[in-house]
């Protein structure tokens, strides 16, 4: 014990990157700002995903829960497809960022209501304080997914799609058949082969069967 507390303290000191220099720099706007954005992603951990409550799912998984697998997803496929990895991660993290302010809406209110310009104002707002590199950088990446600009946005959007139907074709497995219903439609808006042979795999695939190979049961 004696030993390895002494080589830690012979270990150099970490290193930080900028110094004081570069702390002196940061205006205290940017960083309140920074931490107000990160507290408003983390609403997203309390938005329920609205649509499959006509499906009568009662605790649907949230918006954050939804974006953390849409990346999963999107890494996976990325990789497949053989493009930028990172680019696509980004994508599906931020998508649904705007839904901190204005909820999730299910696809009937979609049908009475024209959500893109209220989604494009909040994220304007969402954003604007933001340290001009990190606004930068996020409304250039919004830019692209919104109009389906890089083979990138075209994954990531795969992605949101592929994670609504895995997210369907589970609670189908769990008792709800109504949400069969989403199989319909959605598989028609998948573009890349990989996403759409995912999908094919998918409706065959018993959603448990993988914590049922690795349970093991013992006297």
């Amino acid at each position: 014990m004696k030993s390895s507390a002494k080589k830690s303290k012979n270990r150099p000191p970490i290193k930080t990157f900028g110094g004081d220099e570069q702390l002196r720099m940061t205006t205290p706007l940017n960083a309140v700002a920074a931490l107000d954005f990160f507290a408003e992603a983390g609403l997203l951990k309390r938005v329920k995903r609205s649509g499959w409550w006509v499906a009568g799912i009662e605790n649907p998984e949230t918006v954050a829960e939804h974006c953390f697998r849409c990346a999963v997803i999107g890494y996976y496929i990325a990789h497949c497809e053989e493009v930028d990895p990172y680019k696509v991660v980004t994508m599906t993290l931020f998508n649904d960022i705007h839904e901190a302010r204005i909820n999730d809406l299910h696809k009937m209110g979609h049908y009475y209501i024209d959500f893109r310009d209220a989604e494009k104002k909040v994220f304007a707002h969402q954003v604007a304080l933001l340290d001009k590199r990190v606004k930068g950088a996020l409304q250039a990446m919004r830019g692209d997914y919104e109009g389906q600009l890089s083979r990138e946005s075209v994954v990531a959007r795969d992605a949101d799609i592929l994670e609504c139907l895995i997210q369907a074709k589970e609670y189908v497995d769990n008792g709800y058949p109504v949400a069969r219903t989403f199989f319909k439609s959605a598989p028609g808006h998948l573009k890349t082969a990989t996403a759409r042979k995912l999908w094919q795999q998918a409706l065959k695939w018993d959603s448990h069967a993988w914590w049922q190979n690795v349970v093991k049961f013992e006297r």
